[in-house]
């Protein structure tokens, strides 16, 4: 092996949500890195990406700064991306929880022999029980529709600094 074959590479390890993991494989190939390994991490829906690259880049600091910008809208589209489930999912607990709150008014209300109190408040309780798991699909929906410009809006950054460090490295 001569000098002018010789590569020093540095490492990187990286833990990303399972469900964008190939969105992070293509994005950090761009920035010069190679996946040599990856990892689901058990019990979690991450998976912990090894890459390496080439320590003698050249714009190695403007890849960096490149590849920071890439991460930080990568994990605003992955908060985006969960909160189209999360946001969901609190709005009917809640609703359920009110409907649980009024069963045990009315509990309380057939232990102390007020029958007509018990019967009165059991009606919001299935109410509440019954909208609480039809508001989710509801909740759901209205969540993806807002999301989804602010959702693109991150993925098109993302690329954008793909992009730029493409250019860099070629």
């Amino acid at each position: 092996m001569t000098e002018t074959n010789f590569i020093a590479f540095e490492y990187f390890e990286q833990r990303i949500p399972k469900t964008m993991q190939n969105a992070y494989i293509d994005g950090y190939a761009n920035f010069g890195w190679a996946v040599i390994d990856q990892t689901p991490d058990i019990g979690k829906n991450t998976v912990t990406l090894k890459l390496k690259r080439d320590r003698n880049l050249p714009e190695k600091a403007n890849l960096n700064r490149l590849q920071k910008q890439f991460e930080q809208e990568m994990a605003a589209a992955t908060g985006l991306e969960r909160s189209k489930a999360s946001y969901p999912t609190i709005i009917a607990m809640t609703i359920g929880l009110i409907g649980t709150a009024f069963m045990a008014g009315s509990v309380f209300a057939v232990t102390n022999h007020l029958v007509i109190l018990c019967a009165i408040l059991a009606v919001p309780a299935f109410i509440g029980w019954a909208l609480g798991y039809f508001s989710y699909g509801w909740a759901k929906t209205r969540r993806i529709a807002k999301v989804a410009p602010i959702l693109a809006q991150a993925y098109d950054a993302a690329a954008a600094y793909c992009q730029q460090a493409f250019q860099l490295l070629h």
